[in-house]
C-alpha cells in the first residue's frame, strides 16, 4: 500500500506531491554522482566513501549558507532553475577558501506549497552548481509548511563538506608585506546585499521586467545571474603554486571579507582603478543614491574571489588562471598595518 494521508492533504500538505517532485529531480541528481557515492535518493542519510589516496592527514571542511532575499527576484520572475547554483556557490566557495575540495552537498527547501515542477527546477539548479563544483548532491529535504510560507514562496539553503590534507590548508600566517592580491571576476551581484537592492530599486514585477540598454537584458535577468563557482580554478592553481589565502567576497564586501584572509598586522592595499564593476552595480548605486564606500562594503563590485600569493608567484598565477579561461587580474598587494582595506 502506497503512503497517502487524506487528513494531511486537507491540512495543506500533499505528500504525494513530494514523491512526484523526487521523481522529477532524479535525472538532475544523477548528473552530480561522482566516485564515492554509495547511496541513492530516498535513504535516511547520504553515504559517501572518502578516497584518501595521497592525503596523509585529512581535514574535513564544512560550509552552510542560503540564497537570501535574492529569492524574491526569482518569485517575481517565476524563474527557479538558477537559484540552486547560488545556493551551492555560497557554500563551496567558502569551503575552497581553506583549500578543500568539496565532496558532497545537501539542500533544504521549505515551501508553502509543494509544486513538484517548481521543486524540480530548483533542484536542477542545485545539481548544476554541484557539477560546476565537482561535488555530489547526496541528499536533501523538501518541507511543505502551509501557513508558514505563502503558497508561491520558498526558502533554500544548503550544506557542503570537503576535504583537504592538513599540510595543504591555505595558511594566511605565511603572508608577508609585498605579497600579491589577485582578483577573480564575479558575474554580478552574486547572492548578497539583495535587501539593499530591493530597497534601492523599489523591486516589484514591472521593475524586474524593465530592459536596460547598459545591462543588455532586463533588470530581473541581470539580478538573477547566478553566483560564480571558483572551486576548479583554485584547486588547479594550488597544484602548481602556493596559495596563501583566499577570500570569498560575499556580504560585507571588500571591507569585511578581505581582512578575514589576512593575519593580524597586515592590510590589503587595493588598486581602485583595477576594480571592474559590472554595469548592474552602477544601476543600483544611482537608483539608491548609495555612497561609494557603502557599495564596496556591501557588494563584490565585480570581484568574486581574492587570492593572496607570493609576489614572485603573481605572474605565474595569472598565467595559470588565464589558461583556465579565468579573466583574473592583479588587484593590489599586502602591506604592514591594521587598516584592513585601503584604496590607492
Amino acid at each position: 500500500m502506497k503512503s497517502h494521508s487524506e487528513s494531511y492533504r486537507q491540512a495543506g500538505v500533499d505528500i504525494t506531491a513530494g514523491y512526484r517532485a523526487v521523481e522529477l529531480m532524479k535525472s538532475s541528481i544523477a548528473r552530480t554522482l561522482i566516485p564515492g557515492c554509495l547511496s541513492g535518493i530516498g535513504d535516511f542519510g547520504g553515504l559517501f566513501e572518502l578516497d584518501l589516496t595521497g592525503i596523509s592527514r585529512p581535514v574535513l571542511v564544512s560550509g552552510t549558507d542560503g540564497v537570501g532575499t535574492k529569492l524574491k527576484i526569482a518569485f517575481l520572475m517565476d524563474k527557479h532553475d538558477t537559484v540552486g547554483i547560488d545556493c551551492v556557490a555560497m557554500c563551496v566557495n567558502d569551503v575552497i577558501c581553506c583549500g578543500a575540495k568539496p565532496l558532497l552537498f545537501l539542500d533544504y527547501i521549505a515551501c508553502g506549497k509543494n509544486v513538484p515542477e517548481r521543486i524540480a527546477a530548483i533542484v536542477s539548479g542545485v545539481a548544476e552548481g554541484c557539477v560546476q563544483a565537482g561535488c555530489a548532491l547526496v541528499g536533501g529535504e523538501t518541507a511543505e509548511m502551509p501557513g508558514f510560507y505563502p503558497e508561491d514562496e520558498y526558502d533554500l539553503a544548503g550544506f557542503s563538506v570537503g576535504v583537504v590534507d592538513k599540510a595543504r590548508i591555505f595558511d594566511k600566517s605565511a603572508i608577508r608585506p609585498g605579497d600579491a592580491l589577485i582578483a577573480l571576476p564575479s558575474s554580478g551581484v552574486h547572492s548578497n546585499g539583495f535587501s539593499l537592492v530591493r530597497k534601492a530599486l523599489a523591486i516589484e514585477s514591472k521593475v524586474v521586467e524593465q530592459y536596460y540598454d547598459e545591462l543588455g537584458m532586463t533588470l530581473g535577468e541581470a539580478l538573477l545571474t547566478p553566483t560564480r563557482i571558483y572551486v576548479k580554478q583554485l584547486l588547479a592553481l594550488s597544484e602548481v603554486l602556493t596559495v596563501k589565502s583566499a577570500s570569498h567576497i560575499t556580504g560585507g564586501g571588500f571591507f569585511e571579507n578581505i581582512p578575514r584572509a589576512l593575519p593580524e598586522g597586515m592590510a590589503a592595499v587595493i588598486d581602485k582603478a583595477a576594480v571592474r564593476p559590472q554595469p548592474i552595480f552602477d544601476v543600483i548605486r544611482k537608483a539608491g543614491d548609495i555612497p561609494e564606500r557603502d557599495m564596496f562594503n556591501t557588494y563584490n563590485m565585480g570581484v568574486g574571489m581574492v587570492l593572496c600569493v607570493a609576489k614572485e608567484d603573481a605572474g605565474r598565477a595569472l598565467t595559470v588562471l588565464h589558461d583556465l579561461g579565468e579573466a583574473a587580474f592583479a588587484l593590489g598587494e599586502v602591506a604592514a598595518g591594521d587598516a584592513g582595506v585601503a584604496f590607492r
